[in-house]
């Protein structure tokens, strides 16, 4: 049997080992009933353990036209960077794949584990620098997936939780209050907390955004480390130097077609464009089959 889970918008599966996320109301069903190519393109137990893949996924905002619809999949252990313009649903999309947000049609699916401990750092300005917490407190809650929220937090993860902040350099910052760092310290500490939480899905939305270059550097440094490790990463990014130097896969959104492939192709396919991207059939027919153009 498949169950609705009214809380994050996910059918689960144990048996099959995946979620389905959709805008659906409430239910119970069969098996049998959402099976096949409507629902996975009948390969529903081959799904990869930290794979993200999207059904038609149609990302926005409730009461709104949709902003973009995706066909694809993010591999396990990918590293992919999502790019384009202001307006055009990165953001959105990244907190619809983190169950901020209801699909407005379609679905994706997700291995339960991944959507347990799913990582997402939000963007800094929304985050509530006033909420009574030190930094190794915010570290700490990291444990949360492993533990449970009300659970007793072992020497062992507070270990964790102090080898996490001497990674991203914030060791001597442990018992300081979250309120009274920088920006870049803070997002140093979050970057902590996900090494804690050993997440095997990383959402990070603008993680670069308002803070310095020594900081950059030094993030870039831990994304690496967990691209190493396995981790399927997703990041919104502005920068595209920064992107092409260090993201080998992209998801270019765009008003008139979304691009999804390797860097380089994706970017080279824009180079010198000045005027608002156009999805023509020549464009699709002249690509690599590598590289997508979604509508």
């Amino acid at each position: 049997m498949l169950y609705y889970n009214d809380n994050d918008g996910g059918y689960c599966d144990q048996s099959l080992r995946f979620f389905r996320f959709c805008p659906a109301g409430y239910r119970r069903c069969c098996a049998g009933a959402v099976m096949g190519s409507d629902f996975l393109g009948g390969d529903a137990g081959m799904i990869a353990p930290h794979s993200i893949t999207l059904h038609t996924l149609m990302f926005g905002y409730t009461g709104q036209p949709p902003l973009g619809t995706l066909d694809g999949c993010f591999d396990s252990g990918s590293l992919t960077a999502i790019v384009g313009a202001n307006g055009t649903g990165k953001s959105t999309l990244l907190k619809t794949l983190a169950g901020l947000l209801p699909p407005l049609g379609g679905h994706f699916c997700m291995a339960p584990q991944a959507r347990r401990q799913l990582g997402y750092l939000p963007q800094l300005t929304e985050f509530d620098r006033q909420f009574p917490l030190s930094v190794n407190d915010l570290v700490l809650m990291g444990c949360v997936p492993h533990c449970g929220m009300f659970g007793r937090i072992s020497g062992a993860w507070r270990n964790n939780a102090l080898n996490a902040l001497d990674t991203v350099g914030m060791a001597e910052f442990a018992q300081a209050h979250i309120g009274t760092l920088s920006g870049g310290q803070l997002q140093r500490v979050l970057f902590a907390r996900l090494l804690v939480m050993q997440s095997p899905v990383i959402l990070l939305d603008e993680p670069f955004t308002g803070i310095d270059a020594q900081t950059t550097r030094a993030l870039l440094m831990v994304i690496r480390q967990l691209h190493q490790e396995g981790r399927t990463i997703l990041a919104v990014l502005h920068d595209l130097e920064q992107v092409e130097a260090h993201f080998p896969r992209v998801l270019m959104l765009h008003p008139e077609g979304h691009r999804w492939g390797d860097c380089g192709e994706v970017l080279s396919s824009t180079a010198g464009v000045t005027t608002p991207l156009q999805a023509t059939t020549s464009l699709q027919t002249a690509m690599p089959p590598q590289l997508r153009l979604v509508p």
